[in-house]
């Protein structure tokens, strides 16, 4: 391999991976109809070499959340390994909601999850890793027994909208958090 051709390919790879966090970042400031041209201005490139990468607009949003739900299963696997099972799935949620307050791509991508059937994909790896932390926090009985993943997961995608939406204080995302979690942990008795 000449040793002109390197250099290029490790260019390709920044420019791609600036460009992903630049998406990401506007994404969330702006939504997913942020312009790409934006976009290309935060990266330090030039537009083409945004299409270059990505030949649409829905090439770079696509490309962006598969990032940011790989990023948030890898996130839940960390939790599920070293946190204890009791409030893993608790901890996770507070990270989620606390990041779609901040950013408007996790709650589209929260509500989107359930469109890529591929196995392998990080929207299925995500449920996994959710269904996962559900079923041991049910094994040390810190939920309710009858709770599915799909629901854990619609709730996580209704309380990650609320947040973004009404523009929660952290007085007010810790109380909704507290009647969310109160509803599924089991009941007394």
């Amino acid at each position: 391999m000449p040793a002109a051709s390197r250099p290029r390919r490790a260019d390709a790879r920044r420019n791609r991976a600036a460009i992903l966090a630049a998406a990401e970042a506007v994404f969330s400031e702006h939504g997913m109809s942020a312009p790409t041209e934006e976009i290309a201005a935060r990266a330090g490139v030039a537009i083409g070499t945004v299409f270059r990468h990505f030949p649409s607009k829905e090439a770079l949003r696509s490309a962006a959340k598969r990032d940011l739900l790989a990023r948030l299963a890898a996130e839940a696997a960390a939790l599920r390994r070293s946190a204890d099972p009791a409030v893993a799935l608790f901890d996770f949620f507070v990270h989620v909601v606390d990041q779609a307050a901040a950013k408007k791509t996790v709650t589209g991508l929260l509500g989107d999850q359930g469109c890529d059937p591929h196995a392998g994909s990080p929207a299925t790896t995500l449920r996994r890793e959710v269904e996962v932390l559900l079923a041991n926090a049910k094994q040390a009985g810190a939920v309710r027994e009858e709770l599915s993943g799909a629901e854990v997961m619609a709730v996580l995608a209704a309380t990650s909208d609320a947040a973004l939406r009404s523009g929660w204080g952290y007085d007010l995302q810790q109380r909704a958090l507290a009647i969310v979690f109160n509803g599924l942990r089991p009941p007394p008795g």
